[in-house]
């Protein structure tokens, strides 16, 4: 059986609705960065165990809450053993803002699983872009490195554009299919 965690931080609740989604189209496991920055130990063992790990984190002021970068650096004891090397990685982000320079974050997610020795799924998907496109269509925000998710600001965690979780739930079915194919190696 395929082993995928989603490890992940939301600051307001939304990027956790998101990480649900994800984890609920191909049954993965969850594991929530606590507002300190921290998971635990059994959480640890968790992302060594599982075949593809997921990176989730809103983009704040152009980049991943300190939350999440302590995770990541929290994440260098196992870098250092090589423990995550040739394991598949992929990675979405949240913000109030259609753009609100989400690339960063997603450069930052796919550079960590790069250290990792790890092998990044793409998002796989060709973007919304025409005149007729709408928020309801799948990838309206036009991703290709990752998931890309656009909640605004006065929006409740209820009100997240349906294009951008059912994008969410295709994503989560392609770095499923990725992992199934390197299990079999």
């Amino acid at each position: 059986m395929t082993k995928i965690a989603v490890v992940y931080y939301s600051g307001y609740g939304h990027t956790k609705v998101i990480a649900e989604t994800f984890a609920h189209a191909i049954q993965a496991s969850l594991i929530e960065i606590d507002q300190n920055g921290d998971i635990t130990e059994q959480d640890w063992q968790s992302l060594n165990d599982a075949q593809g790990i997921v990176f989730g984190t809103p983009t704040y002021m152009g980049t991943a809450p300190w939350q999440f970068k302590k995770f990541a650096d929290a994440s260098s004891k196992i870098w250092f053993t090589r423990g995550w090397q040739d394991k598949v990685f992929a990675g979405f982000t949240n913000s109030a803002s259609l753009n609100g320079d989400k690339q960063v974050t997603m450069i930052q997610l796919q550079t960590l699983a790069s250290q990792h020795g790890g092998i990044w799924v793409s998002l796989g998907l060709l973007p919304a872009n025409t005149k007729q496109s709408t928020r309801e269509d799948i990838n309206n925000l036009g991703g290709s490195v990752g998931l890309l998710v656009q909640s605004p600001s006065d929006a409740s965690v209820d009100e997240i554009p349906t294009g951008d979780l059912e994008t969410a739930k295709h994503y989560a079915q392609r770095v499923k299919t990725i992992v199934d194919r390197f299990a079999v190696v």
